[in-house]
């Protein structure tokens, strides 16, 4: 909770070190631009990228400001479905399809990161939500058993959350859960 608090707080007086939250000027090199802290409060937030292309189910490709950037959804885990060097993995297809589904090209988003900006990749990290309706993408693909949770401390904002939405998918055999037992299974 005191952590929760800190980083509302934080977010709230400073978006981005060395930039106020008014600044519209793109975003230093290696820098998420202007990605608000983790608050929990996508409905506050105003949309801040726009839907490009579906990778996988926990990858996404999205417009900011006129820059593509690759967004990897934190929390979460689908299964492969893309990847040169692994085989598809069980479910992999339709967690792409539901991210398909769910995030049609140009739709509006807000993105909100938690502590660290990037990945090893350079992707961005960030919970994405849909502007129109606040859905938060990274929620509901747990929930409906299309990935698995992947906690990289310290960007765990949801963990806990999203622990127990895997526990219920798991519990009712949901998605991936009964179609392959976990989110890590090859195709047969």
């Amino acid at each position: 909770m005191i952590r929760r608090f800190l980083l509302v707080l934080v977010s709230a007086l400073v978006i981005l070190p060395g930039c106020r939250a008014d600044e519209s000027s793109t975003a230093p090199a290696g820098d998420t631009g202007p990605l608000p802290t983790t608050t929990g409060d996508a409905a506050a937030a105003v949309a801040n990228a726009v839907m490009v292309r579906v990778v996988d189910g926990d990858t996404i490709v999205v417009d900011i400001e006129g820059r593509e950037e690759r967004v990897r959804l934190i929390g979460i885990d689908t299964p492969e479905s893309v990847a040169e060097e692994r085989p598809d993995q069980c479910y992999g297809v339709e967690a792409s399809d539901e991210a398909k589904r769910l995030l049609p090209p140009g739709t509006e988003l807000v993105l909100e990161r938690d502590v660290e900006p990037r990945d090893q990749y350079d992707r961005l990290l960030a919970y994405v939500y849909r502007a129109e309706d606040q859905l938060f993408i990274n929620e509901v693909m747990v929930r409906d058993g299309f990935a698995g949770i992947l906690s990289y401390p310290p960007n765990d904002s949801f963990a806990e959350h999203f622990r127990s939405l895997e526990a219920t998918a798991r519990q009712e055999g949901t998605g991936l859960w009964a179609a392959c037992g976990g989110p890590d299974e090859p195709l047969e």
